[in-house]
């Protein structure tokens, strides 16, 4: 390919040529040669390295498909593959989620006489211990308890916080969809139904909805994860 102007890569992908000038400066883009004036040189290389970049934030996001490309360009092969794995890692355990939570609805739905009675022999657990489970902080878990996501029984005496088994239900719920960008007073609405063990069309839509975002995040991986290693190729070359 000939060399390319900063316009000739904006207008492939719809972008303007000073967000092209940016993503170079912030290192998503490899470095571009310099005329004698002063104007910037793209190459093949540079039109690869861009459509990666998009193709990462597609599947990742902005901050994470940004991390990625510097860790490439400052020679950090192996720390870009980690951030990816790890993106991987968070899919997967999003559809675990998911699948328990429909498992849970499923038996909410069959024993909706019991279905807010907890598990024979679970154990409770602490605030600390629940938000490390989902990986959240304690703060967080306060406040979905303030938007009446959460009910935790408190132990007379200390007044510290018990989340049953099924508080523990209630809580993966509402960070799975919490994730899928639902505000928090849908999320208590849902919650509420699910306690309820009826009325679940509305958890339904919205499972299925972020089931269909998983997919397309996957499929977004995929994509990205073609066009990174055709870049990575050219840079071999």
């Amino acid at each position: 390919m000939d060399n390319l102007r900063p316009s000739d890569l904006a207008r492939e992908h719809g972008l303007s040529t000073q967000a092209v000038r940016n993503y170079e400066q912030d290192g998503f883009l490899p470095p571009a040669a310099r005329t004698d004036s002063g104007y910037r040189i793209y190459t093949a290389l540079h039109a690869a390295a861009l459509d990666a970049y998009l193709a990462l934030v597609r599947a990742y996001g902005h901050a994470v498909g940004g991390r990625i490309m510097t860790a490439i360009h400052e020679g950090e092969l192996d720390t870009a593959l980690v951030i990816i794995d790890r993106g991987h890692q968070q899919s997967l355990q999003d559809r675990d989620t998911l699948d328990s939570v429909r498992r849970a609805v499923r038996h909410l739905t069959a024993e909706a006489g019991d279905a807010a009675a907890p598990a024979a022999g679970a154990q409770d657990r602490t605030i600390g211990e629940l938000a490390h489970r989902l990986g959240v902080t304690a703060a967080t878990l306060r406040k979905w308890e303030r938007a009446g996501i959460l009910v935790p029984a408190r132990e007379s005496g200390t007044g510290y916080r018990r989340y049953t088994a099924n508080d523990v239900r209630d809580a993966e719920l509402a960070h799975l969809l919490r994730r899928g960008g639902y505000p928090l007073e849908r999320i208590a609405t849902v919650v509420d139904q699910v306690r309820a063990a009826g009325g679940t069309d509305s958890l339904a839509r919205a499972l299925d909805e972020w089931s269909a975002r998983l997919t397309e995040r996957g499929l977004a991986m995929l994509d990205a994860a073609g066009r990174l290693g055709h870049y990575l190729r050219m840079r071999e070359g």
